[in-house]
């Protein structure tokens, strides 16, 4: 079994079944969600600000345990789009349909969340970056509060070795939809901001008292990230730093 189908069988046994009904909306939603991403990403600009010490420059992306808002999924899924990183996605239905967009996308998903499979779904996402795979986290999902980081990427970052890297993506114009996440839709030609963070390791013997700091930690890297990546959309547009 080759990488990929390694990574889109993860968590697959545990799959909930679905409806007729249900899985015509999948269909359905699946190949509309991927289409539109691959319609409107060509014509986003692109421009990436990664900090010093950053493992990605914001278009690359090297084995490591990235960590974004849900919000930005839809830039997010263009930016990094073929390059196998393992995104977890929760067990729901809405779970199911994204899952199956980023696969279509080039990404992996391993199922489950920081509600249902938790721990197997750690132990999925271990298990790509051992096999080389890069893995992210929609760290805010699946269902909120906005903006606060569950500590799961702290917990990998112990087990693997691997640092965690924080980023965000804000887009100049956008249809923002009133969901939990207020996720946005990038309108056409949209200027798009990646601001990236310095990579954070976690001790392998970290204590539980280290690793609530570092989750605060990842929490404020969180928020500068949003922080900057929208002030770079008040300033003149950069040289764009297209794939």
């Amino acid at each position: 079994m080759n990488t990929t189908a390694k990574i889109e069988s993860r968590g697959e046994a545990n799959a909930h079944p679905f409806s007729l009904r249900q899985r015509i909306s999948l269909w359905l939603i699946t190949w509309a969600g991927y289409l539109f991403i691959r319609l409107i990403g060509p014509t986003l600009r692109f421009e990436s600000y990664p900090e010093e010490g950053c493992l990605s420059d914001g278009v690359t992306s090297p084995i490591g345990i990235y960590c974004f808002w849900h919000r930005c999924v839809i830039p997010v899924a263009y930016r990094f789009r073929g390059r196998r990183i393992a995104v977890m996605t929760s067990r729901s239905f809405d779970g199911e349909y994204i899952a199956r967009i980023i696969r279509k996308l080039g990404f992996g998903a391993v199922r489950g969340s920081s509600s249902r499979g938790a721990v197997g779904a750690l132990m999925g996402m271990k298990q790509e970056l051992d096999a080389g795979n890069p893995v992210a986290f929609t760290i805010d999902g699946p269902r909120g509060p906005i903006y606060v980081a569950k500590p799961g990427p702290v917990l990998l970052a112990k087990k693997s070795g691997h640092g965690i890297v924080c980023f965000y993506v804000a887009v100049e114009r956008a249809w923002v939809l009133k969901s939990w996440d207020r996720m946005m839709i990038p309108k056409p030609f949209s200027r798009v901001a990646a601001w990236g963070t310095p990579t954070m390791y976690v001790p392998a013997q970290a204590s539980d008292e280290e690793m609530e700091t570092l989750h605060q930690k990842m929490q404020a890297m969180l928020d500068r990230c949003r922080e900057r990546a929208e002030e770079m959309l008040k300033k003149p547009s950069a040289a764009s730093n297209q794939p």
